[in-house]
């Protein structure tokens, strides 16, 4: 901006580009212009020479004028305005204070962080002496004391007040030396200008073309006041209750001795400050990183406030913009062809919205009762049926002619899906304003009012207390009444100046921005968790000792919190930019409408679109790297998402002050645990998500594409829509496309729907909205099973169907296991260190050793941590996936390995799973008797063979591309029969191929002297054509009884889940011709019944499920009978019921709830249901794995806490969705994962009770043997040692031992329960007790029989003994848990009795007595340790495993 002109106390705000200038009004700040001054000041600009228009514009504060460049220059207008305002502007507001813009306060106080800074380097270099340090409590006492900061604010102003603090602060850090938190304000400061000068750049950018005039750049005053107060977020929170305790902390530190410079020391620490640059860095990047992607924030004060956001709002019409969408045309005259042609012309000539007038050709749209002339109803009826909730019934006419109607829906943002998503992840999400089909499209929480009582809506909101965001188009008032609101910029609307932020004209923007409130949140916390970490430690390290050297020490720690916060805070940010931009869903019914209309809508054509027009549309509809794709995230960003765990703050501050007070040692440790447990799980989640880039593109089909009129093969890769791709028996469908040529196509969609049997398709158009049912449509996953066709690629990667199912969970996917038990296990310790180490320092302040009490309390408190809980739980998952990979289960995400071990439901889909994917023959009947064609009977047979004659005969090693016949052709084979069972000498002769709609397969054969044909079909196509029934070895006419109980027999057999073919034949003359005529007066022979087959080993599987304790559910898409039968077979219902998708449609959470509790097989299942019945489970408190291999799969694969993707057939979205993979398929193999789980809970256990255990007693020990005694036993290098020896080695190799000397049995009844509960607890309880009464009694007795330095080493080996006794007795023989724990011990007898490295621990080398009570006590605590209650063995027999490849080490004789 170009700053001219101080008439008024200060700068004014100018620019100018283009014509326009953006000139601030004086007054405009404190609200002094009226909307007549503003046209009062309108008009006398607008009656200057070289002046095009004016608008005053309230809501920027600005004066919008267009004028002539070679006439005007931006200081003349400047000139110009201040003479004009003069005019209006009382001249007592002259005296106004000074106004200083955040800008200019930031560039101050960057100038000033800097020359402090520099200053108190240089000043140390030249000695020049500190002044004191506690200089900065004069500063601190600002925050400190309630109201200081508010009453400055408001007698001096918010910026002057925020600066003269900062110079203050700059100086007193300048002058005492101390330059890190003012190079950590420095940065900040740079973020906050750069954040400044974007906005202005997008702002100069963008300008031009939003006030094109004078009435779209008007902009009315703004009601800023909000009905009730802004209620706190994490930040004030925090500082209210910071400010609190250290007050209290520095009145009761002002009782000891040096009192006042204690005091000063804690005030200083206890500066909230470092919480809220965390919050003002990400709001400033963020800031930038909006201005880069052209949204226009007018009030950044709007970004501060993200954090405590809870609820969105979006206007209907951000959503979709007033656009419409011609979606069924019924004809009243002409053709259905010109009538969307019509239609078409006219909304697209509206930019979407519905016109009212007649176009040039005199077509129109109109409302049916706003005509004179009467619809057909059986036309306004085809209208209603066809979807007419979904939206709006117009009248198509020409010159007022009625020639159609057509229903015309809203068409929503392709975005929407994502900004709803992204909406839940913030708080509830309200639609405002929405029309009943719109409510019905777009799943909101609730809806409030909107168009003018929206505003209203707004303060209701606010007045309840939640804190809102708005998403709207034009509703200045609502949108400047909202914490935030973010308007949408629109080509043909005014532009929304009420907001506080503008983007568009997608939604795109509007989505990073709700992502960004979510982000904003945890920014938050973890800069209240690193400073109130900064705060404690500052407060200790300057207490600990009253040197000046304690002083640097307590600022060193609180100028790390404000640094940490700082560069966090860009990393967020930053890591935000990152992310990929949702792919939009194109809302196109593409299944519904002609092929006509498709080309006109894609510019395409039967001969494809040239190879520029492809190239062009690639790079148009190229989204952006997914970071969640395999293989795009980097190594670093992996490492760096995994130290986000509830003990990395904790710890890292721990070695903190651990490194300050001189134990660099265990610093450098804690260190290197929490980088090297981090860079374990990056490794592994690297390493598996490259092993599924490289599965996904070995198995990526190639394709035959046709561009410019030309074929070729091409890759997935090329394809773009409007693209024409060919299909053949056996392809595998690349992308969703609409058919627009067939020639007896079938599909197998059974990874798209769950439907096992073969899907005929064709070229019209259908409103099903089922996606089973879309016959003119076939889809990304689904393959050819028969014939061919030709179609249009309408949508391609993340867009098509697959994609669309995995964007059905609008939220994230569960937290897993791991990560849950870390929290809580954290909630548990965190407390209980902290009040170990008060209670020690309680004691030491009672005896007069503060600083020794303090270095004491610190070590004791970082020793309790169990830094090793991480990594145990890290090494356990590792060393479990590496187990697993070698039974052909790749695991993605190692941590699922816990949630995989606590399942107690497991969701199976059918097709693929527990059966095996493909269609066989399984029964057969003469029309009366139905048997298996294990058991055929010599009647049977015959059927059978007829069968076969009536299929087409393979050629060498050639596959027949109907299933159909490969399943009768296999299912013969297996049988014995051949083709001249009852017909002698049979060969083929003419063939007239299956086509759905024909529906049937004939074949003319010849046998020695006569000729026969042969047909298989369908049984309501070929028993019209029967006239006689060969039965008992007679024939006879077909009677009408004959008929019903074929049909029964059909009807039984489709009950059973077969699909069901009739077999009749007939003698036949000479002529070699095969037509439709010919097949007829046929004999009806018998039925054949085709399925899917059950895996062989499926029902052993789920009986040794059950066992375990596991229910197993039926998940299918397919027919409720074939899902009856199936489960019958498998005794999958087990008392349960079958529920369909129709019975979950419209039902609220607890119907689900209580159809999902009592049922065992879902049948009829959308992805949509499968969700459901998932979410259900969870409510009722199950752990769910599912498992499938399909599209269709994937939601609930992803919703669930273990997911599973089945075998090297599974699709794209299965794979990507799933947490691990099973590569052979096998469901025996998923019960070898589960055994796998449950193990790894038992080592976890036994791990956590050794970790956990030893930690509460050195605790025990600690706390307790300083109530006893003034001088403590173990100092503070002596307890971080005994950390060193047994909380991190130890365990992990207990954690990551394979089970051993267990039955299967044992390890299947491991789990949660079993393993993390109430035995956890015990085993804590008992070691904890067994480690400090070892050592206590040990060091009693080395105390009465030799001196005080003796006892504590004698209690220090004994504590390190006892439990590295408890880990040698828990390794079952294991040699790398017993290498271990005894190189911890030669460590420990290598310090104790190695001089000068003794005395560095503060140790005494002991004699054969001391080290006699070392062993005894050891001796004890092992025992004690290991003692337990007698639990009753389990009263089954041990289970064989199915897999060939046993678990490592599991004793399966035992």
């Amino acid at each position: 901006m170009t700053a001219t002109d101080r008439p008024f106390g200060g700068r004014r705000k100018a620019w100018a580009r283009d014509g326009l200038a953006h000139v601030e009004v004086r007054g405009a700040r404190n609200h002094l212009i009226s909307a007549e001054y503003g046209k009062l000041l309108e008009k006398a600009l607008e009656r200057l020479r070289g002046v095009d228009w004016a608008a005053w514009n309230a809501a920027l504060g600005q004066l919008l004028i267009s004028y002539d460049e070679g006439t005007l220059g931006l200081d003349d207008l400047v000139e110009l305005v201040a003479s004009v305002e003069s005019d209006f502007i009382p001249a007592e507001q002259a005296a106004a204070a000074p106004y200083l813009d955040a800008e200019t306060r930031h560039l101050v106080t960057l100038a000033f962080d800097l020359l402090g800074a520099a200053g108190g380097f240089v000043a140390r270099g030249l000695r020049i002496p500190a002044a004191p340090r506690e200089l900065a409590a004069i500063i601190a006492m600002v925050d400190h004391v309630p109201g200081v900061r508010d009453w400055l604010r408001r007698h001096i102003g918010r910026n002057w007040t925020d600066l003269a603090v900062s110079v203050a602060s700059a100086g007193i850090g300048a002058a005492s030396q101390t330059g890190l938190s003012a190079l950590a304000d420095a940065a900040m400061r740079v973020v906050l200008l750069r954040e400044a000068s974007a906005q202005r750049d997008t702002w100069q950018r963008r300008a031009a073309g939003l006030a094109r005039e004078a009435g779209a750049s008007r902009a009315g005053s703004l009601d800023g006041a909000r009905p009730a107060e802004l209620p706190d977020g994490p930040i004030e929170r925090y500082a209210k209750r910071i400010s609190i305790l250290t007050l209290l902390a520095s009145g009761a530190v002002s009782l000891f001795p040096g009192g006042v410079r204690r005091a000063a020391r804690v005030l200083v620490a206890g500066s909230p400050v470092p919480a809220p640059a965390g919050r003002e860095t990400y709001a400033g990047e963020l800031g930038r990183l909006l201005a880069r992607r052209d949204v226009l924030v007018r009030d950044r004060g709007a970004l501060r406030q993200l954090d405590r956001v809870d609820t969105v709002v979006i206007d209907a019409r951000a959503l979709t913009g007033g656009r419409h969408v011609i979606t069924h045309v019924a004809p009243i005259n002409g053709t259905a062809q010109d009538a969307w042609e019509a239609a078409s012309r006219l909304v697209d000539g509206h930019r979407g919205t519905l016109p009212t007038d007649e176009d040039a050709d005199g077509w129109a749209l109109a409302a049916p009762q706003r005509l004179d002339t009467a619809i057909p109803e059986a036309v306004l009826d085809d209208v209603r049926t066809s979807g007419g909730k979904k939206g709006k019934v117009y009248v198509l006419t020409r010159n007022r002619r009625p020639e159609a109607v057509v229903l015309a829906e809203s068409a929503l943002d392709p975005l929407t899906t994502a900004v709803i998503a992204a909406g839940r992840r913030v708080g509830r999400v309200l639609l405002a304003g929405a029309p009943p089909e719109i409510r019905h499209r777009v799943p909101a929480d609730g809806t409030v009012p909107g168009g003018s009582r929206l505003a209203g809506s707004i303060r209701a909101l606010q007045r309840d207390g939640h804190v809102v965001v708005l998403i709207g188009e034009h509703n200045d008032t609502a949108l400047g009444s909202a914490d935030c609101g973010f308007g949408v910029l629109r080509a043909d609307r005014r532009p929304p100046w009420g907001a506080h932020l503008m983007g568009g004209p997608g939604l795109e923007t509007a989505w990073l921005l709700l992502e960004a409130a979510t982000v904003a949140k945890a920014v938050s916390r973890r800069s209240t968790l690193v400073a109130a970490s900064g705060s404690v430690a500052g407060a200790l390290l300057g207490n600990a000792d009253l040197a000046p050297r304690g002083a640097h020490r307590g600022t060193l720690a609180t100028g790390v919190a404000l640094a940490a916060n700082v560069l966090g805070a860009v990393w967020s940010a930053r890591s935000l930019g990152r992310r990929a931009a949702p792919v939009p869903a194109v809302d196109v019914a593409w299944h519904a409408l002609p092929v006509h209309e498709i080309m006109r809508i894609l510019a395409t054509s039967p001969d494809g679109i040239s190879e520029e027009a492809a190239e062009h549309r690639r790079r148009a509809e190229a989204p952006a790297d997914d970071e969640t794709a395999p293989g795009a995230r980097g190594l670093l960003d992996t490492v760096m998402a995994e130290l986000d765990t509830p003990l990395t703050l904790p710890l890292a501050a721990g070695a903190g002050v651990s490194a300050m007070i001189g134990a660099k040692s265990d610093a450098v440790l804690v260190v290197a645990v929490i980088l090297a447990n981090a860079l374990l799980s990056g490794v592994q989640s690297v390493t598996a998500r490259r092993a599924l880039s490289r599965l996904v593109s070995a198995a990526t089909p190639r394709i035959r594409l046709r561009r410019a009129g030309v074929d070729r093969d091409g890759s997935i890769d090329e394809l773009v829509r409007g693209d024409v791709i060919l299909l053949e028996p056996g392809d595998a469908v690349p992308a969703d496309c609409r058919l627009i040529a067939t020639s007896g196509l079938e599909m197998d969609e059974s990874p798209v729907t769950g439907e096992s049997v073969p899907v005929a398709k064709s070229v019209a158009a259908t409103r099903a909205s089922a996606v089973a049912e879309r016959s003119s449509m076939v889809y990304a996953g689904t393959t050819v099973a028969a014939g061919s066709g030709t179609c249009i690629v309408v949508a391609t990667g993340g867009q098509a169907e697959a994609g669309r199912s995995a964007r059905l969970l609008l939220q994230e996917p569960p937290t897993s296991g791991v990560q849950h038990r870390l929290h809580e296990l954290t909630k548990a310790s965190l407390p209980a260190a902290g009040a170990a180490a008060v209670a020690l320092l309680a004691t030491g302040l009672l005896r007069g050793r503060l600083a020794e009490s303090i270095s004491s309390s610190v070590a004791l408190a970082l020793a309790a941590i169990p830094e090793g809980l991480p990594f145990i739980a890290t090494a356990a998952e590792l060393s479990a996936s590496r187990r697993l990979s070698e039974r052909n289960i790749l695991v993605r995400d190692p941590r699922s390995m816990e949630a995989l071990g606590r399942v107690d439901v497991i969701c199976f889909d059918k097709t693929g799973t527990l059966t095996e994917g493909r269609i066989a023959l399984r029964t057969v009947s003469d029309g009366c008797v139905q048997v298996p064609t294990e058991r055929l009977t010599p009647r049977h047979r015959l059927v059978l063979a007829a069968g076969l004659r009536a299929s087409p005969a393979p050629s060498g090693q050639e596959v027949l591309p109907h299933p159909t016949d490969q399943a009768v052709v296999a299912g013969a084979a297996a049988a014995g029969v051949r083709t001249d069972g009852g017909v002698k000498d049979w060969r083929p002769v003419r063939e007239l191929p299956f086509e759905p709609a024909r529906g049937f397969h004939a074949v003319l054969g010849t046998a020695r002297n006569s000729h026969v044909i042969s047909v298989k079909g369908a049984p309501e196509i070929t028993l019209p054509r029967c006239s006689t029934w060969r039965r008992d070895g007679t024939t006879r006419p077909v009677t009408p009884a004959d008929r019903e109980e074929i049909e029964a027999e059909v009807d039984r057999m489709a009950r059973q889940g077969l699909r069901v073919l009739a077999i009749a034949e007939r003698a036949a003359s000479p002529r070699r011709r095969l037509d439709d005529e010919r097949v007829d007066n046929l004999e009806f022979l018998g039925l054949l019944g085709l399925a899917d087959p059950t895996r062989a080993t499926a029902a052993e599987a789920i009986d040794r499920l059950r066992r375990a304790g596991v229910k197993v559910l039926m998940l299918t898409g397919d027919h409720p009978s074939t899902a009856a039968a199936i489960a019958a077979e498998l005794d999958l219902l087990d008392g349960g019921t079958l529920v369909t998708g129709p019975d979950l449609d419209g039902a609220d959470d607890a119907t689900v709830d209580a159809l999902v509790a009592k049922a065992s097989v879902f049948a009829r299942l959308s992805p949509e249901h499968k969700v459901a019945v998932v979410r259900a489970l969870r409510r009722a408190g199950s752990a769910v794995a599912v498992t499938g291999d399909g599209a269709n799969d994937a939601p609930a694969i992803r919703l669930a806490d273990a997911g599973i993707a089945l075998g090297g057939r599974a699709t794209d979205a299965a794979r990507q969705s799933a947490d691990m993979i099973v590569m052979d398929g096998r469901i025996e193999t998923i019960a070898d994962g589960v055994v796998e789980g449950r193990a790894m809970w038992a080592s976890v256990r036994e791990a956590l009770a050794l970790l956990l255990g030893g930690n509460l007693g050195e605790i025990l020990f600690t706390v307790g043997s300083s109530l006893v005694s003034t001088t403590p036993p173990l100092n503070a290098r002596q307890i971080l040692f005994v950390n060193l020896m047994t909380d991190l080695l130890p365990a992990i190799t207990i954690a990551a031992r394979p089970a051993k000397h267990v039955t299967a049995d044992q390890l299947i009844r491991e789990g949660p329960e079993a393993s993390l509960g109430a035995a956890l607890t015990a085993d804590v309880a008992r070691r904890a007790v067994a480690t400090s009464t070892a050592t206590a009694a040990a060091w009693l007795t080395a105390k009465a029989t030799g001196t005080t330095a003796r006892a504590g080493t004698v209690a220090l080996a004994s504590l390190v003994g006892a439990q590295l006794g408890q880990t040698a007795l828990l390794s079952n023989g294991d040699p790398v848990v017993l290498g271990a724990a005894g190189a911890s011990a030669a460590a420990l007898v290598g310090v104790v009795q190695t001089p000068g490295l003794s005395q560095f621990f503060g140790c005494r080398p002991l004699g054969p007595v001391a080290w006699s009570i070392v062993l005894a006590a050891s001796a004890a605590g092992t025992t004690m340790g290991a003692l337990r209650p007698l639990r009753r063995s389990p009263e089954h027999t041990p289970v064989e495993r199915s897999s060939p490849h046993r678990a490592d080490g599991v004793d399966e004789d035992e």
